[in-house]
């Protein structure tokens, strides 16, 4: 074997494997396993995001100067992109792929008109979150993208259709210098998962106040209601599983070990 014929000890803890997801929401410090509802595309053949700069070469024409000269050299500006294939048919995908559009509900059908004018509502941060080998995550996103490839379908023969779609991040005004495209390598422990809580409550208010919590901690938190009224039903999921009659008790609510998203329902009437 040859000096250089050598492969580096994190080789297999960078490597991005499979498709990814992309998403309309996502935590970097807090990377959980995404809602349903935040999926925007259901993809075919992978996800391209691109980030490009555009350059000038200010001595391009200055004699006696060679070409690509560092000190001459000037960003204009960046192009930053993410395509991808989807086979995900809705209204809320066909919206997203023409960009600006008005969506409206009929009696059974949902229907999405182009719009002539641009909304500063049409542009919207998306996300594109890949696994690692490691167990953990490399994440993009694109800020204030908008659709430029337009709606461009293409059905097949004893196939599934595909509408092909291009989303450009933009500037803004309100941060010129501002290239719309961060990426964040996270570091996630695989032997540990965080999970998501939910808590619905409409008259009441919880002591517990974060989004997240890890697998296998103890979960409590204190229910109360507004003021001349009382709490009339509480359900408590986890995992999709009703854990209410063993998880809520007057008010208090308990789970000796966290294993799966917990979601709160509390409502309070006088």
């Amino acid at each position: 074997m040859g000096r250089f014929t050598v492969v580096s000890e994190d080789a297999f803890d960078t490597l991005q494997v499979d498709a990814g997801v992309i998403l309309s929401n996502f935590d970097p410090a807090n990377p959980v396993r995404p809602d349903s509802e935040d999926i925007i595309a259901t993809t075919t053949g992978g996800v391209n995001p691109v980030c490009q700069p555009d350059f000038t070469d200010l001595a391009e024409d200055v004699d006696n100067v060679p070409n690509n000269m560092k000190e001459y050299k000037k960003i204009n500006n960046w192009t930053c992109t993410l395509g991808f294939t989807s086979i995900k048919f809705n209204a809320e995908n066909t919206a997203y792929a023409l960009g600006a559009s008005e969506t409206t509900n009929g009696t059974n059908y949902t229907k999405v008109v182009p719009r002539r004018d641009l909304k500063q509502s049409d542009f919207k941060d998306v996300w594109w979150v890949g696994d690692k080998a490691n167990g953990g995550a490399y994440a993009i996103k694109l800020k204030n993208a908008l659709s430029t490839g337009g709606l461009s379908i293409q059905s097949t023969k004893n196939g599934k259709g595909t509408n092909a779609m291009t989303l450009t991040g933009h500037f803004s005004l309100d941060n010129q210098d501002d290239v719309p495209m961060e990426i964040y390598d996270i570091e996630i422990d695989s032997d540990e998962d965080i999970y998501k809580v939910s808590q619905n409550l409409v008259n009441v208010t919880s002591d517990f106040a974060d989004q997240f919590i890890t697998e296998g901690t103890a979960f409590a938190a204190t229910l109360t209601p507004a003021t001349d009224m009382t709490i009339q039903t509480v359900v408590v999921m986890m995992g999709g599983v009703d854990i209410t009659s063993t998880a809520y008790n007057d008010g208090n609510i308990s789970i000796a070990s966290v294993s799966g998203d917990i979601v709160i329902t509390a409502v309070a009437a006088a």
